[in-house]
């Protein structure tokens, strides 16, 4: 959880640094304005444009991974019931269709995950 947050900031942070040079250029275009209107007209092209991209970079669900949580599952690999918890999908793993879903109690899922990082697979 905490690396998907820092991807969606230093994402965030590029992003940021895109807009210096389109407002670099709208206030080439306007130096003859007012300083403070320029500022004004620079900022408001700036958030039509960046609100749509800032919007995606903080609710992208292709940026996290996607997990199902159940209650009251008994877990695959221990037989607990408890909490039930599974991986549906992340940027090389995809058990969407998966017509047998295999959820495991937490223990077993902080395992089952650490089992697949080592395995490649990113979480």
């Amino acid at each position: 959880m905490i690396m998907i947050n820092i991807k969606r900031y230093l994402i965030y942070l590029l992003r940021w640094q895109a807009s210096t040079p389109l407002i670099t250029i709208v206030l080439y275009f306007l130096a003859g304005f007012d300083p403070l209107l320029s500022i004004v007209i620079a900022n408001l092209i700036g958030g039509l444009i960046f609100f749509w991209i800032d919007k995606f970079i903080l609710t992208a669900n292709i940026l996290d991974a996607q997990w199902e949580v159940r209650d009251n599952v008994a877990c695959v690999d221990c037989g607990k019931v408890a909490r039930g918890y599974r991986l549906v999908r992340t940027k090389n793993y995809d058990r969407s269709e998966d017509i047998n879903p295999q959820f495991r109690c937490e223990e077993c899922s902080i395992k089952k995950s650490e089992s697949l990082k080592k395995g490649g697979v990113e979480i």
